[in-house]
């Protein structure tokens, strides 16, 4: 990354090696709960074109090394955006044990991974 304080929708697709829809989905109001899928990925002009900032690229990548592990497409967006954001709902998960030991490795990776930053 240089020092440019705001990168477009093409530059971090590209640096980020996703598709460009994809980040459109993950930064979209969901049409069932009319909130954005994921908070805090892009700031909008008043036209609604999308810029990212060097934050909003971190979580971005976070995301996409939560949702793709080892080039498999994993867990839910809301699932992925729950650990990203660290917030702690005392909703319960339904969840096998090897998929439950599963999610605590990536967790635990990800909070190492938050840490470093």
């Amino acid at each position: 990354m240089n020092n440019k304080q705001y990168y477009n929708i093409k530059e971090v697709a590209k640096l980020l090696d996703l598709k460009e829809h994809v980040i459109r989905h993950w930064d979209s109001i969901d049409p069932k709960t009319k909130k954005l899928r994921v908070q805090g990925l892009s700031t909008r002009s008043k036209g609604g074109t999308r810029h990212f900032n060097k934050e909003n690229i971190k979580k971005l990548n976070n995301l996409k090394n939560v949702l793709f592990e080892n080039g498999q497409h994993n867990y839910s967006l809301q699932l992925a955006d729950k650990i990203i954001s660290k917030t702690r709902k005392n909703n319960k998960i339904s969840i096998n044990q090897p998929k439950l030991n599963e999610l605590s490795n990536i967790i635990n990776s990800l909070k190492n991974a938050l840490d470093d930053n």
